[in-house]
């Protein structure tokens, strides 16, 4: 049997992960975080958003990345190994022919199939949003402009 979904409130993410609600904020601000919101916007955050901040915090403090350099490496996400595009969508896609955000941050120039879908729960942002499954997901786009190269 599966258990309900935990849900918390900025603050107890705040305290839960030693670090700032504004901080937090700085996350969603910066397109890097999709929490979700109630009707009066108050942002919940579950489980597996707390493990991404974390993973965001882990890129920071021992990659050394900075939050534009995380965003790069989010725009370098193959999407279309993810979610089922059509050759058209592929062809046409502004994420796909230049991307240098993440495509949930570039949802107004994308396909009609991705801007009619929550980003929050699309696959593209779930993969992303799990770092043991962003190493693999980047070496396949090596890969494949290695190959393409070839």
């Amino acid at each position: 049997m599966m258990q309900p979904q935990k849900w918390y409130k900025i603050g107890q993410v705040a305290r839960q992960l030693n670090i700032a609600v504004e901080t937090v904020r700085m996350y969603e601000r910066e397109g890097l975080l999709l929490p979700e919101k109630t009707e009066s916007g108050q942002r919940l955050f579950n489980e597996d958003d707390l493990k991404w901040v974390i993973c965001i915090r882990r890129l920071i403090k021992q990659k050394g990345l900075n939050i534009e350099g995380i965003r790069r490496m989010l725009a370098l996400m193959p999407c279309w190994h993810l979610k089922p595009c059509t050759e058209d969508d592929y062809t046409h896609c502004a994420f796909v022919v230049g991307g240098i955000k993440p495509c949930w941050m570039m949802k107004e120039n994308l396909p009609d199939s991705c801007k009619q879908v929550d980003c929050r729960y699309c696959s593209v942002y779930q993969g992303a949003a799990k770092c043991e499954n962003m190493k693999k997901l980047l070496w396949q786009v090596s890969l494949e402009k290695t190959n393409n190269q070839e």
